[in-house]
């Protein structure tokens, strides 16, 4: 099962969410998909990490071979490759290493070198078992990391991935395959515009999905008249608590110094799974 928290802006308290849900229901795999900016550990504190690089095929010119011909520049969609009177150059940061320019070379002067854009680190702790990626400084393509964190979901066990903020490749690319989405919102005029675009994105995935309001009762009635209207389950409120809002600035997950929550959590991922066995 796989159960992906996201938001239409940040801030909204996903991360708040997903942590306290898998601390809840027992042995998950939490999966940080917020590559760009992980903070899931910031909340459960691993103190033994395996890392492991994460390279893509990024192509090399071979300038002796190169006839400037400009079939691979034609080829490539992402303006990748511009090829000058003199020499072919290659952008690696617009690369998204299809391969193709390798291919349609007449001149076999394209190979293919492995190139770093990030890491992946895991943890197991206790019955939790984190996972999150770490993209590298000045990479603008987060979705291969991403897609490389997700290749460690167990499709036997309970997975929660954290995903990025907004509507955007990123959070598209962590939602796909979910079997439920949990949509994390603040009841603010921001909040109420930014899940009004998460749910259109939602909907053409066509992935069930819920919202949870955080901090309820601070802002107005829009968040909750926009869910009733639109047929969309209000799954959890979590109040604007001093004490919730202590904790995470401490780096602490709130079920475990309020142990009442921990049975709200639970309670909700019963009612999420049963939602997923009714097709809804």
């Amino acid at each position: 099962m796989i159960i992906t928290v996201a938001s239409g802006k940040g801030g909204t308290g996903k991360t708040t969410v997903a942590v306290n849900l898998a601390l809840s229901i027992g042995s998950t795999n939490l999966l940080d998909c917020d590559v760009e900016e992980p903070n899931v550990h910031t909340l459960l504190h691993p103190t033994k990490m395996q890392t492991t690089s994460v390279t893509v095929p990024t192509p090399s010119v071979d300038q002796d071979k190169c006839t400037l011909c400009g079939k691979c520049a034609e080829f490539c969609q992402f303006n990748a490759i511009f090829v000058g009177k003199t020499k072919t150059m290659i952008y690696e940061e617009m690369c998204h290493s299809c391969g193709g320019c390798k291919l349609v070379c007449p001149d076999d002067a394209i190979t293919e070198v492995e190139r770093s854009i990030g890491r992946i680190h895991q943890s197991n702790m206790g019955q939790t078992q984190l996972v999150y990626g770490e993209l590298s400084i000045g990479e603008p393509i987060a979705t291969t990391l991403i897609h490389a964190v997700k290749e460690q979901v167990k499709t036997d066990e309970i997975n929660i991935l954290d995903a990025p903020p907004g509507t955007a490749c990123p959070v598209i690319e962590t939602m796909r395959e979910s079997d439920y989405l949990v949509l994390v919102t603040e009841p603010t005029p921001f909040g109420l515009h930014d899940l009004s675009m998460a749910v259109d994105v939602v909907r053409e995935l066509k992935i069930p999905f819920g919202v949870i309001i955080n901090r309820a009762g601070i802002g107005d009635e829009g968040v909750e008249e926009f869910c009733k209207e639109n047929n969309i389950p209000i799954l959890l409120e979590i109040p604007f608590n001093r004490q919730i809002a202590e904790l995470y600035s401490r780096g602490i997950p709130f079920v475990q110094e309020m142990p009442e929550w921990r049975q709200q959590f639970k309670d909700l991922f019963n009612h999420i799974v049963e939602l997923i066995n009714n097709g809804k």
